[in-house]
């Protein structure tokens, strides 16, 4: 090599070290767009925390950072004694969203274990099951899509929405599927100082319209709207349970933060609804039949993976009534 090439060769490199060495362990953002990056820091506390849980009635397999377990050693078709339903409903406040695997429970089943938590809902808009009208049905086919594929949490414009779902799997596809989780404790936790504080004792407007406003004719619509009127709901919420905040708002069914003018509203929103697009707030669910998802509909998010067209997909759920969210 000559002088010429080790001089060139040297100019090529020019950092002697890693550049996350130079920034240190924080968050930063990159780019005009401000996106963020770097170490998700504020989950440590919860992941170790989660990390240290023992249970009497069950094993427990953490999935993720801050959210999601796998419980084994429990059969949920058995006849649970109320110390076994309290450490579930323990175990649920903790993860978040909690999940078995082959449980093969029959409709009525299904009903009785979801009833063990709280009184059920029916859901105006989706088919039951056509025996056990607490069970939603999601029934898809290459002639009924999915359409479940955006973060959402369940009913937010009910006055009082869902605490929880329990979701069965019945048939589904040997892959595609999946449900995925977004832990809404971290999405608030992950805000910057200036923004949480923006956010103390704001609401915004709910409404299911949006949704579900096209199985309507037009003069029907305003009875619907007399039957399910627009709610207002803190746009952080306090865990009943656990005391964490929580995101509130999501693409499906919030409208607009009361108070602030249109444009103001739509980018508030659209920078809150992103924090659920956060990999490290998630966890992904693969299915197999007879698996169980039951998920705390004030702390997570979901998003069913549309990706299995033309393939049948069938899952039922049953939904518990919860308080009215507070901030």
């Amino acid at each position: 090599m000559t002088a010429t090439d080790s001089a060139k060769t040297a100019d090529e490199f020019v950092g002697n070290t890693d550049e996350a060495k130079v920034i240190g362990a924080k968050r930063r953002t990159m780019g005009k767009f401000k996106t963020p990056l770097g170490p998700t820091t504020y989950l440590a506390p919860e992941r170790e925390r989660l990390a240290g849980l023992v249970w009497r009635n069950f094993d427990a397999t953490q999935l993720g950072s801050t959210l999601g377990a796998e419980l084994s050693g429990i059969d949920l078709t058995s006849d649970l004694s109320d110390d076994t339903i309290a450490e579930i409903a323990h175990a649920l406040a903790d993860y978040k969203v909690i999940f078995f695997r082959n449980q093969p429970l029959t409709t009525d089943q299904h009903v009785a274990l979801a009833s063990r938590f709280g009184e059920l809902e029916t859901h105006p808009f989706i088919p039951p099951n056509a025996d056990q009208p607490e069970l939603v049905r999601f029934e898809k086919s290459a002639d009924v899509a999915g359409y479940e594929n955006l973060w959402h949490h369940d009913v937010t414009w009910r006055e009082f929405p869902s605490m929880g779902a329990i979701l069965r799997a019945i048939d589904v596809p040997s892959f595609g599927g999946d449900t995925l989780f977004s832990d809404m404790s971290a999405a608030y936790n992950g805000l910057d100082d200036e923004t949480k504080e923006r956010l103390v004792g704001m609401t915004a407007i709910h409404d299911f319209m949006g949704s579900f406003g096209n199985q309507f004719p037009t003069e029907r619509q305003q009875e619907m709207r007399d039957r399910f009127p627009l709610i207002e709901h803190p746009v952080v919420i306090t865990h009943q349970v656990t005391g964490q905040k929580l995101l509130y708002v999501n693409r499906y069914f919030t409208n607009e933060i009361v108070g602030l003018e249109e444009n103001e509203s739509d980018a508030l929103l659209e920078h809150l609804y992103r924090q659920a697009e956060t990999v490290e707030h998630q966890i992904r669910f693969r299915w197999e039949n007879d698996s169980v998802a039951f998920w705390d509909n004030r702390a997570v998010q979901h998003y069913a993976s549309s990706d299995y067209w033309p393939q049948r997909r069938v899952m039922e759920r049953a939904s518990i009534k919860g308080p009215r969210p507070v901030a």
